[in-house]
């Protein structure tokens, strides 16, 4: 069973779903004979990620998947040994070595045709990159990628900063992030920033129409549509969710958009919510496991470890979800309420940025919910909602 989010990835820059001005810029910058390190930012699912690989084939050839090395920051957070994994991916041969990721050259970076590729596909600019002028510039050899490179904090940003002025003479660094002002301006500067725009409903329709019909399928009307919307412009969930229902034969009904998001972390998000609005931060409870009874944490607290077991989420994870369910516009709460809950979870990502312990900061923001509960709904004083 082929997965369609690779099935269908793009082939070249005029495949990625985002603007003519990105698809411009990723295509001049990828053609340059001396390309720059690259930041790419934007809102989750809308091309990150297809976009580099595009710019890595293009860069370094048919064999890029050789010499490309990707690490994910968001693995790093906040882990023990967090410093020691870093250095050890940019140091292969050991902390003290002067050998460095960055510093390796390769064959290819003089001649692509050296390394074969089953990859038979064209450029994905649609023409080869210039190559450098002899005894000018290092061709590019290897590209180091940093996905979520906003979880990477200032001692390793710092630690990157001074690699990239050492030792990148034939290596680029590319970046992504959801948001660019956490990156130290030392490495803002040093590269060129590129911000992918939020997708539309429409354009994620269009995609899945396309798919849709390569497939063979016909989703009954409107169905499309409501994978778009439910998506919320992020086209990795669409792709994975139309082949999800597609394999399931769901695509018939409307209604099974509804079971589906009613199974997903949206109803989890909401039970979090409104246990906290009810004072129910903590909530003990002794149930029945196995041949003795034990106590068990409910209430918000409880409905949080659950809901960030199940979906494999850290503290940033919770504090979107939280905030994508009260901006969604089906809460119904009155605004002043609204307005006080986003301004107690906004408090809570910037402690979230300065703190290691994130349940504590998780827990503090619960409680400060439940105080708002008390205020606007439990409140004799309180208006109905």
């Amino acid at each position: 069973m082929s997965v369609w989010l690779e099935q269908y990835k793009p082939v070249l820059f005029d495949d990625l779903l985002t603007s003519k001005q990105v698809i411009d810029a990723l295509k001049h910058l990828s053609l340059q004979a001396n390309p720059p390190h690259l930041l790419l930012s934007g809102p989750t699912g809308c091309g990150k990620t297809a976009a580099l690989q595009l710019v890595c084939r293009q860069v370094l050839g048919p064999s890029w998947r050789a010499t490309t090395h990707v690490l994910q920051a968001r693995d790093l957070d906040k882990t023990s040994g967090a410093m020691a994994k870093f250095e050890a991916f940019l140091r292969p041969e050991g902390a003290g070595s002067e050998d460095t990721l960055a510093g390796r050259t390769s064959l290819d970076a003089f001649d692509h045709n050296i390394s074969a590729s089953s990859d038979a596909s064209p450029p994905p600019a649609g023409e080869e990159s210039a190559p450098p002028e002899a005894g000018t510039l290092a061709a590019v050899s290897r590209i180091i990628i940093i996905e979520d490179a906003d979880y990477l904090g200032h001692a390793r940003q710092s630690y990157l900063r001074r690699m990239m002025e050492e030792s990148s003479r034939s290596a680029r660094f590319l970046f992504t992030t959801h948001t660019p002002s956490r990156i130290i301006e030392a490495l803002r500067s040093r590269t060129q920033h590129v911000r992918m725009p939020s997708l539309t409903r429409l354009m994620i329709e269009q995609r899945l129409e396309a798919i849709a019909t390569q497939e063979q399928l016909v989703p009954a009307s409107g169905v499309l549509g409501d994978i778009a919307h439910v998506a919320s412009g992020n086209l990795r969930k669409s792709i994975f969710t139309l082949q999800l229902l597609a394999q399931r034969n769901l695509l018939g009904e409307r209604k099974n958009i509804q079971l589906l998001m009613a199974n997903s972390s949206r109803r989890e998000v909401q039970l979090v919510m409104e246990e906290a609005l009810r004072g129910r931060v903590h909530d003990w409870k002794w149930e029945r496991q196995g041949e003795k009874n034990t106590r068990v944490l409910k209430g918000a607290m409880g409905a949080l470890d659950q809901m960030m077991a199940s979906h494999d989420l850290d503290g940033r994870g919770v504090v979107d979800r939280l905030h994508h369910f009260l901006v969604a516009g089906r809460t119904h709460y009155p605004d002043d309420l609204l307005a006080a809950l986003l301004d107690a979870i906004s408090a809570c990502d910037m402690r979230l940025q300065r703190s290691a312990q994130q349940r504590i900061q998780l827990e503090e923001l619960l409680h400060s919910i439940s105080e708002i509960g008390d205020q606007y709904l439990r409140s004799p004083t309180a208006q109905p909602s």
